[in-house]
């Protein structure tokens, strides 16, 4: 299994589990969060997170920083035209 280097997942070691066929199959082991501050953005109507990454970090491909910054299990649903979100200092 291969993520690119900018990818959340890119650094973590993966572990063997059984699928639901009883074949195994790779996964990536849970990441645990740290805290992390951010400014705090209101979402305009044509924002979305891998654009705010990019105007942030110079790189949409890092729209995972801000997902992970905010507690919303889907990052769709934090890209709400007028919700705040945290968007984190790199």
């Amino acid at each position: 299994m291969a993520f690119l280097p900018s990818s959340r997942y890119a650094a973590l070691p993966t572990v063997e589990a059984p699928a639901p066929n009883g074949k195994a199959v790779t996964i990536v082991k849970l990441r645990r969060l740290p805290p992390t501050d951010g400014d705090a953005t209101v979402i305009a109507s044509h924002d979305r997170l891998d654009i705010l990454a990019h105007e942030h970090y110079g790189d949409s491909s890092e729209f995972w920083h801000i997902a992970d910054a905010n507690t919303e299990l889907d990052a769709a649903e934090l890209a709400v035209p007028n919700n705040t979100i945290a968007v984190p200092r790199k």
